[in-house]
């Protein structure tokens, strides 16, 4: 947990929730919740099509920062079903999730990543970059994946501008499976990845990066995890669709 540095707390809501007027219901009861959650930094990424919907009832208060799931790394042009930074911006969009397993899956590369992630820094937002093994093994090459993943995701990014980056670690065993990481696997992995981001900026720079914790986080696990994990925070999926859990976890890192 970083000293002086808020806990950040991320849901992600995926392709959810059916209809604008559902997700607009859903921002607006978060919103409620959100006035008591001082102390945190809270982001909410709808899908795209619903990001002026959400930004519309977070606008008046500005109760949360405003996520998006993906982003491309040009600014417009010829790319079908894509959405660029300006185009987020219209939005005050000030974080966006980069390589989330689902995508890696579909085929994101540590390059492709590194190239929006680079767009994103320039543009002045936050990347959150999602690393994570589909499975553990006992000799630990999983260790070496996850460090390839980060050396190669922060490739060209410079020490001034690592205060734009966070990275989430996701194991992919646990998501969506409700299968969760203990807090000690989660704990281990942070002074992992600690250790290679600080083997590339030096240990102090490397304290501007927040580590964050994704994978079936929700309000029953959460403070644990936090406590004896000593994440900066969590990348929340299915529990960032109920106002209630969601506001839970919020609630397990404040004033902690």
């Amino acid at each position: 947990m970083k000293t002086g540095t808020p806990p950040l707390i991320v849901g992600n809501w995926k392709m959810n929730p059916q209809s604008k007027t559902l997700a607009v219901s859903l921002a607006k009861e978060m919103k409620k919740c959100f006035a008591k959650c001082d102390g945190v930094d809270v982001v909410i990424a709808p899908p795209f099509v619903y990001l002026e919907g959400v930004f519309s009832v977070r606008n008046s208060s500005r109760a949360f920062f405003m996520g998006a799931q993906n982003v491309h790394h040009e600014k417009l042009g010829p790319h079908t079903g894509e959405i660029s930074l300006p185009m987020l911006k219209e939005y005050e969009v000030s974080h966006v999730i980069l390589g989330h397993s689902e995508r890696r899956a579909a085929g994101e590369t540590d390059a492709m990543v590194n190239q929006k992630l680079i767009a994103v820094i320039k543009a002045g937002l936050t990347g959150i970059i999602c690393v994570g093994e589909v499975k553990r093994d006992s000799h630990g090459h999983y260790l070496s994946h996850i460090e390839a993943q980060i050396r190669k995701g922060l490739a060209t990014v410079s020490k001034s501008k690592l205060g734009q980056v966070v990275i989430a670690y996701e194991p992919i065993w646990a998501i969506g499976t409700g299968v969760n990481a203990t807090a000690e696997d989660v704990h281990e992995m942070k002074l992992f990845i600690e250790k290679v981001v600080s083997d590339l900026y030096g240990r102090n720079l490397a304290q501007k990066v927040r580590i964050i914790y994704g994978g079936s986080v929700n309000a029953k696990n959460a403070e644990e995890l936090y406590k004896e994990g000593t994440v900066d925070g969590f990348l929340v999926g299915g529990a960032s669709l109920r106002a209630d859990e969601f506001l839970h976890i919020i609630k397990s890192v404040q004033g902690k």
